[in-house]
């Protein structure tokens, strides 16, 4: 069965959420910046979440957000060369934490004899 274009389609195939997301950001220069993440293959990819809540538990509670449309988020990551948004991402990797270093271990000295 072939997809009916859009403008075809009284209900779209290529449906995309209702109303604005929480979009991750950062603090820039001039204000902030919406965070890119990257694919599990390496793509760059903007990162969007349907609620607060599934952002903070996927991010953290202190991770700063904004509300964007989904078509507004696409047109800010477009100049970056970045033409993918991931809507309620399911798998994250915590951030790397620094492994402590290992105490020095005493080595004692052996006594070597010849035969």
């Amino acid at each position: 069965m072939s997809e009916l274009l859009c403008g075809d389609d009284p209900e779209p195939s290529d449906r995309s959420p209702a109303g604005p997301l929480f979009v991750p950001v950062r603090p820039g220069p001039v204000g902030y910046a919406a965070r890119l993440f990257r694919t599990p293959l390496g793509e760059r990819t903007a990162v969007a979440f349907t609620s607060a809540r599934r952002l903070a538990v996927t991010l953290g509670p202190d991770q700063a957000w904004i509300r964007l449309a989904e078509p507004v988020l696409r047109t800010l990551a477009a100049p970056l060369g970045v033409t993918t948004v991931t809507v309620d991402p399911q798998l994250s990797a915590p951030a790397p934490t620094p492994v402590p270093p290992l105490a020095p271990v005493a080595v004692s000295p052996r006594t070597v004899r010849t035969v």
